[in-house]
């Protein structure tokens, strides 16, 4: 057993600092606090206007929690906000819209494909030549007389050239 390796575990769940909270969680109430606190100093104590601030600070206290304790899919609000600004900014879906783009023009018609080659059709001679031929392993030559069940066998005429040979 000389090559056991400890395998890091719950790697997702994060430092404790005070009680329940992490240290993302506390810097993000931080920051909350300062933002009220500088709403409080601008918009009640400079412009005297109260129910603006509650409104303000409302606002800021519903944006701390949501960044500090919502998770979507198992992970930070923060997370999938920087994921939807980067999909809003840089799409990824590309729609491709057929009326917009050129037509082809073809200037001449294509060349018609060439004719697919074909092998003539074996006879039952040249059938009964194969079969001779690997029954006596390569011994048999064509110069040799044909025996087909003790008769003897034409040997095949070449086609003419434009005709078909016979399928008998």
């Amino acid at each position: 057993m000389a090559n056991q390796f400890v395998v890091p575990q719950f790697i997702d769940v994060e430092d404790k600092i005070l009680g329940p909270i992490s240290v993302r969680q506390f810097i993000i109430f931080l920051a909350g606090t300062g933002l009220i606190v500088g709403s409080y100093q601008i918009l009640y104590r400079l412009a005297n206007l109260f129910w603006p601030f509650i409104f303000t600070a409302l606002g800021i206290f519903g944006g701390v929690i949501l960044f500090a304790f919502v998770r979507i899919n198992g992970r930070p609000f923060h997370h999938f906000m920087l994921n939807v600004l980067q999909s809003v900014k840089n799409p990824r879906l590309r729609i491709w819209n057929n009326q917009l783009g050129e037509r082809l023009q073809y200037r001449q018609e294509p060349p018609p494909p060439p004719p697919i080659p074909t092998k003539q059709p074996l006879t039952r001679t040249k059938l009964a030549q194969l079969a001779l031929l690997v029954d006596t392993g390569g011994a048999y030559h064509e110069d040799e007389e044909l025996l087909y069940w003790g008769q003897p066998l034409k040997k095949p005429e070449p086609p003419l050239p434009g005709e078909t040979s016979p399928t008998t």
